[in-house]
């Protein structure tokens, strides 16, 4: 469950950064407002799948309340899902 986790932080700081940083301009200054919808849908669906995990993922691991907090925290922010998974989920960091 550990590599669905990475997997799934990494895809939703992606998501997160192309919703913002790409599709977001595209809709309001080009009036291209197809890309986003999409986007954003994938977004949220991986954005509740990220928060699942966390969950999922800290119940197994028997996570602390205030690493289960950080992870809440890094899916509300950009690059902090990135960030979360070098420092908290790769294999040899995991506790």
């Amino acid at each position: 469950m550990l590599k669905l986790f990475r997997a799934t932080a990494i895809l939703e700081g992606i998501s997160y950064l192309a919703l913002f940083g790409i599709t977001m301009p595209l809709k309001y200054w080009a009036e291209i407002p197809g890309p986003n919808k999409l986007v954003g849908y994938a977004h949220g669906a991986l954005f509740i799948a990220f928060i699942t995990l966390t969950i999922l993922v800290g119940y197994e691991k028997k996570w602390g309340i205030k690493k289960l907090l950080i992870f809440g925290v890094a899916s509300l922010l950009p690059f902090a899902t990135f960030y979360v998974e070098g420092k908290y989920l790769r294999p040899e960091k995991v506790d």
